[in-house]
């Protein structure tokens, strides 16, 4: 990473996660401090070259420099919910799960280790955990359109259709691009693993037929009929698409035959 690469770094960190005690200032001297940062302390440079090792994806290199933080700052949250990330990351789900916990002991209305300890049950197979700690990571009120999304695959899994669409309407509601985003190495985990993918994006594109936005319903539409999904012609009669069922976009979609339909030339709906 070049000197300038890492000084923009160096600024994106501390203005995502880093506190620093001020004095009250005018209005010229808060744009004179933003425009020439001060220099960082000790520890807050500690901080930041353990971010750019996890956004390295250097995650056991990352958890050593959190750990070294740690040792003399027991009970701060925020890192102790960094390590359980770079664990998830390693697949140490046993390891994260004990770091989100001492993270939500040390700060009991921290929404994101209680998020991430719901992706852990989730990857278990716990739904019902996984909704419980979703559910409370909301009352919080951080990254709602994260959560939302979790609680929606949640419902999915636990074969709670009509609570799993209305999770995912509210996380669209939150981020219309809540269902886009690049993975990433952030304090909360979102949610990306299913195991029907063709009636989960079924479901996607329900969600964004209902808000309205016909081009990602089209490409979720296909999503679940290239994964399989046979009753996707299904969205021709479903009130959820009547918004968009004619656009010319999912109607192209509809109209493609896939490569498991029958001898008739068409999937069946059921």
């Amino acid at each position: 990473m070049s000197s300038k690469a890492l000084f923009t770094f160096a600024l994106f960190v501390l203005a995502a996660g880093t506190s620093r005690a001020q004095s009250p200032a005018s209005s010229s001297q808060v744009a004179s401090n933003a425009s020439t940062p001060g220099p960082m302390s000790p520890r807050e440079a500690a901080e930041m070259r353990a971010d750019i090792l996890m956004a390295r994806k250097e995650y056991s290199s990352a958890i050593s420099a959190y750990e070294r933080i740690v040792a003399n700052e027991p009970k701060n949250a925020a890192l102790l919910n960094k390590i359980g990330v770079a664990y998830q990351q390693l697949g140490a789900a046993n390891h994260a799960g004990h770091f989100y916990k001492q993270a939500m002991k040390a700060d009991k209305k921290f929404a994101s280790p209680v998020n991430n300890l719901g992706t852990i049950e989730y990857d278990k197979k716990h739904y019902g955990k996984a909704i419980r700690l979703y559910r409370k990571a909301l009352v919080f009120q951080m990254d709602l359109a994260t959560v939302y999304s979790n609680l929606g695959y949640a419902y999915f899994a636990n074969k709670e259709y009509s609570e799993s669409m209305d999770a995912f309407a509210k996380a669209l509601e939150a981020d219309p691009h809540v269902f886009e985003r690049k993975s990433g190495t952030g304090s909360i985990v979102q949610q990306r693993t299913m195991d029907d993918p063709g009636l989960f994006y079924f479901f996607v594109a329900k969600s964004y037929a209902a808000a309205g936005n016909a081009e990602r319903t089209a490409h979720y539409l296909k999503l679940a009929r290239d994964d399989g999904y046979k009753n996707f012609l299904s969205a021709q009669s479903d009130p959820a698409f009547a918004h968009v069922i004619k656009d010319p976009l999912v109607q192209e979609v509809l109209q493609v035959a896939p490569s498991y339909d029958d001898a008739a030339g068409r999937p069946q709906p059921n």
